[in-house]
């Protein structure tokens, strides 16, 4: 006999699902987040995508499980991200609109805005279009045109396999290398009208909240400008950086010479085993600008008496100070090198932040009167007694006693170095001024750049977790503080140098992967932390591996991986 089917509808399977803190709520399955949240959040800013327990997620995103999520807006990092990201692509359909034989290429970051350049697909040239004045007012006009229609950035997942069949017939070659090193099934492309794209991370849900933006000409090509995340609704004033800018272009010449410029390059020298060479290559490079650097201040006409060396945390400073010390005595020289954590006060008398926590990026951690004063009796060729501070006590103990010769340069390294008001008293004239940073040249495709200080920050994880005890959640949590630290601290005085030293190698990603994954799965994704996390491990997906065995010894990259020549 059959059984009497229910008449009854079924119930609809639903999901408990607490928004920022909020008591739960029942929502069905399948419902996007961006039908139940609100449009704005509490600090009245745009809310562009969300924490979906605990990892950055898009609007669209369907409940399917419990959670708990957080709204991200406009003034997070999350959300500045998202908004640049979508601002790129905006600038992208706006050239594809008006020059469609021109390729747009996202070089690098130049004072809070992105560097890039056009080349012409007709030619297949390897030298940037110069853009006019002209050019430039009929781009901002034409993506003022897509803010007010507000066109929906559409998101979908594809397999592989047939992105790379779309991304083929585009003519995207960049995308098409890359996705063959991804080693995933299925991936997101977003459609813009004509258009369509991959890109690293979530995009907002239309153009219409791309308000504020402006491009300004730049040598070959131009910077787009928006606004930093913790003033979501102004654009800072654009301060043209020439040391910084030239320094990028030399390298990218460099790049383009090679044929190295995107990630998706570097993974076939991977695989084809060419990897080797373009170490050398790359480390070669490094060492010959080191060179020239001593060069530059043994035969300066002023023979300066301070050689002054700053630059943002894990930049490699310990390491270049000691290949440059190197260089130096390859010149005739043997400068004194001296370190400003050694004049760190004790930590009690430590400024704090805006969280009450320890801001050791402060001007006012260091001892300036005692380091005035032994910079002073060292330049009379004084005996002085240095201070060492012993960073597990807290405080300085005494340290070792020097004396400096008439020819000696005395070589001052960190991250107030060139601070105006740390050796006030000394001529100008006494100073070689040095700034180290990675500044990173390769880029994951076109049109996804690599941040300088993504590279950094992976830097310090695998040497905190290696050499100084913290764990990834400490680095990650601190991360934020020192970066504003180095807003206040460092990156104001960069452009005073007499010469920028670029400490970034683009094979390094590469080799520190294998190192900083272990240490970031170990965060539980129930940590606020986790969300950041998740981001570093994707982008780390995009590079293939390489074994450290093939990293030079005196390489600076050995600092953070370890197994260098020299003594830390």
């Amino acid at each position: 006999m059959k059984k009497k089917q229910s008449s009854r509808p079924q119930k609809q399977k639903t999901y408990r699902v607490r928004v920022d803190g909020a008591e739960a709520i029942e929502v069905p399955a399948g419902t996007r987040v961006k039908e139940f949240l609100p449009k704005k959040s509490r600090e009245g800013h745009h809310v562009v995508a969300v924490r979906f327990n605990n990892k950055v997620a898009s609007l669209d995103r369907p409940v399917d499980r419990e959670a708990t999520i957080q709204t991200v807006d406009l003034s997070s990092r999350d959300g500045g991200l998202i908004y640049r990201r979508s601002l790129t692509f905006l600038l992208i359909r706006a050239f594809h609109d008006l020059f469609p034989d021109l390729k747009v290429y996202i070089n690098h970051s130049l004072n809070r805005g992105y560097y890039g350049e056009v080349y012409n697909t007709l030619t297949n040239g390897n030298t940037p279009q110069f853009l006019a004045e002209s050019d430039i007012e009929r781009i901002k006009a034409r993506m003022w045109e897509l803010v007010e229609e507000d066109v929906p950035f559409i998101r979908s997942e594809v397999t592989t396999e047939e992105a790379i069949r779309l991304f083929h017939e585009a003519g995207m070659h960049d995308k098409v290398a890359l996705l063959k090193f991804r080693g995933q099934d299925v991936i997101s492309i977003y459609r813009f009208g004509p258009i369509f794209n991959h890109f690293y991370g979530q995009l907002l849900p239309s153009t219409g909240m791309l308000r504020h933006f402006d491009i300004k000409l730049c040598g070959p090509g131009f910077v787009l400008l928006f606004p930093r995340y913790t003033a979501p609704y102004e654009l800072p004033e654009y301060i043209h950086y020439e040391r910084i800018f030239s320094v990028f272009q030399e390298y990218e010449q460099w790049s383009r010479i090679l044929g190295v410029r995107t990630v998706a390059h570097l993974n076939e020298l991977v695989d084809t085993r060419e990897i080797n060479e373009y170490v050398l290559i790359a480390e070669a490079l490094q060492e010959k600008t080191l060179s020239r650097l001593a060069d530059d201040i043994t035969n300066h006409p002023r023979k300066p008496r301070l050689v002054l060396l700053s630059g943002p945390s894990s930049s490699g400073k310990t390491t270049t100070v000691k290949r440059l010390t190197v260089q130096l005595r390859v010149n005739g020289l043997r400068p004194l090198y001296i370190g400003l954590d050694d004049f760190f006060v004790e930590r009690e008398k430590t400024p704090r932040d805006e969280t009450g926590e320890f801001d050791f990026e402060s001007f006012g951690a260091i001892d300036v009167e005692l380091l005035q004063d032994c910079v002073r009796r060292l330049l009379k060729g004084e005996e002085v007694a240095l201070p060492k501070f012993d960073f597990a006590q807290g405080r300085p103990v005494p340290g070792r006693r020097v004396r400096l010769r008439p020819d000696q340069p005395l070589l001052l390294e960190g991250i107030h170095a060139l601070n105006p008001e740390l050796l006030p008293h000394f001529p100008d004239g006494w100073k070689f001024k040095v700034y180290i940073s990675a500044l990173t040249h390769l880029n994951i495709d076109d049109h996804n750049r690599i941040a300088s200080s993504d590279a950094r920050v992976i830097r310090r994880l695998v040497r905190d977790s290696r050499y100084r005890g913290h764990d990834a959640v400490s680095t990650l949590t601190r991360w934020p503080s020192v970066r504003r630290g180095e807003e206040r601290n460092i990156f104001p005085y960069q452009e005073q140098a007499d010469f920028v030293f670029n400490s970034s190698l683009p094979y390094e990603v590469c080799v520190l992967k294998q190192y900083a994954l272990p240490v970031l799965q170990e965060i539980p994704r129930e940590n606020p932390i986790y969300s950041e996390a998740a981001r570093l491990t994707k982008f780390m997906s995009y590079f293939r591996e390489i074994r450290p065995e093939i990293v030079p010894r005196h390489s600076l990259l050995r600092e953070f991986i370890g197994g260098s020549s020299f003594k830390y």
